[in-house]
């Protein structure tokens, strides 16, 4: 039997081989942390452990703090931020100590762009929208309920970027503002036939058909939606100028006056663009045709982020111009007569989304849960940093057929 001191020393031995790999491995997290803070460092946004302790340089006021919880969100944040942080954010697991908004648009801003052929790349490794896949991601996002979107959105439920004339106007005024501005856009004349691929909640085909007075084909995957719809439509006796249609906009045929699309390009899929360009060629008509994209865009090739691509917006892809241009527009056999960049109106319009979830965030959190609000609140809060950083583009494109005449002679018809 050993005696006591061999004991006392068996047992002195083992602790303290146990406080050394303690600090080696607390030595490896400052050390990881030392790396996120410095990729992070021209964000100002300061790293504490969980046990407190920061590699920030306290000779600078922070923007916030991002307080990580476990040393598996660490090495995420290390190896993998793009989808890490959106996954630690909404489980708890990532904490932001001052504004969420202010600390995700300094992250933002960041400089951290790949380079153009490794977006290339990228996009061109991500799976088609075929016309099954487009219906499940729709109803991944859009069919989550009325009710929900109801509790953020304007009355009419536009759910795409508003159009602030007047910076005062409020989120209702600037949606009625954009929804006036495509119509005029499109130069609508009473007794117009328009083709909608992706209506939503009906708003725009019921403010064209009763403030236009044209005739209108929506086309819309989600059923939650087109059921909305179609119940606005009878409730205001707009049901026999508006035929809502619960079906894939590839299915379209006939012929019409003017093509529109709000929000919905962004989940074509650029594999998906000969069939949208199939689309514009058969049912534009070649005399006196013109139609309207209005889509979430890039100034460079790059993938939607990985985190919102998972969590918020399956199969998600927002384009370049020069994308539609080559891949949709050309094809079609269309010229592009008229491009706009509303993008600060978009990063204004979620500012008043979040506002308004924000006001309704007990509500949200006892039908869906914490997670469920914490990241619709981080989506938001993201999307609203990548309109005012420049990171997104929100494009309003105008074309007609080539051996058609544009639709105005100046802008001062649109805006005048």
């Amino acid at each position: 039997m050993p005696s006591a001191s061999v004991r006392n020393f068996d047992r002195t031995g083992t602790h303290g081989q146990r406080r050394l790999a303690l600090a080696h491995v607390a030595a490896l997290d400052r050390w990881m942390a030392s790396l996120v803070q410095q990729s992070i460092a021209a964000a100002s946004v300061r790293i504490e452990l969980w046990d407190g302790t920061s590699p920030f340089s306290a000779s600078r006021v922070p923007v916030g703090d991002l307080v990580v919880r476990n040393r598996r969100t660490l090495f995420g944040l290390l190896t993998n931020p793009e989808l890490a942080f959106g996954e630690a954010y909404m489980t708890g697991e990532l904490g932001v100590r001052g504004s969420l908004e202010e600390v995700v648009e300094a992250l933002t801003a960041l400089n951290t762009t790949t380079s153009i052929w490794m977006g290339r790349i990228k996009t061109a490794l991500a799976w088609p929208n075929t016309v099954t896949s487009a219906k499940r991601n729709a109803h991944r996002h859009y069919d989550l309920g009325n009710d929900f979107y109801q509790l953020w959105l304007d009355e009419q439920l536009v759910y795409t970027c508003a159009y602030y004339a007047d910076r005062a106007m409020t989120l209702a005024q600037a949606q009625r503002a954009k929804l006036d501005l495509v119509c005029r856009k499109l130069m609508l004349r009473a007794g117009d036939t328009v083709l909608e691929a992706g209506c939503g909640w009906g708003a725009l085909a019921l403010h064209m058909a009763r403030d236009f007075g044209v005739r209108v084909k929506a086309f819309n995957v989600s059923r939650e939606q087109v059921t909305f719809a179609r119940d606005r439509a009878r409730r205001e006796g707009l049901d026999g100028r508006v035929e809502f249609i619960e079906d894939d906009y590839r299915n379209a045929s006939g012929r019409f006056d003017a093509f529109v699309s709000l929000g919905m390009l962004e989940h074509v899929g650029l594999h998906s663009y000969p069939a949208l360009a199939a689309v514009l060629r058969r049912s534009l008509k070649r005399d006196g045709g013109r139609g309207l994209l209005h889509f979430i865009g890039r100034d460079v090739p790059q993938p939607l982020n990985a985190w919102i691509r998972r969590r918020i917006f399956p199969g998600a892809y927002p384009p370049t111009l020069a994308e539609v241009a080559m891949g949709v527009l050309a094809p079609a056999g269309m010229s592009v007569n008229d491009v706009d960049n509303l993008r600060l109106h978009y990063a204004k319009t979620i500012r008043d989304w979040s506002d308004r979830f924000a006001g309704a965030r007990d509500q949200v959190r006892e039908k869906f849960g914490d997670e469920f609000t914490r990241a619709w609140e981080l989506y938001l809060a993201g999307s609203q940093a990548a309109f005012a950083t420049g990171w997104m583009q929100l494009f309003q494109v105008v074309f007609s057929p080539k051996e058609s005449a544009p639709p105005v002679w100046s802008r001062e018809e649109w805006y005048g």
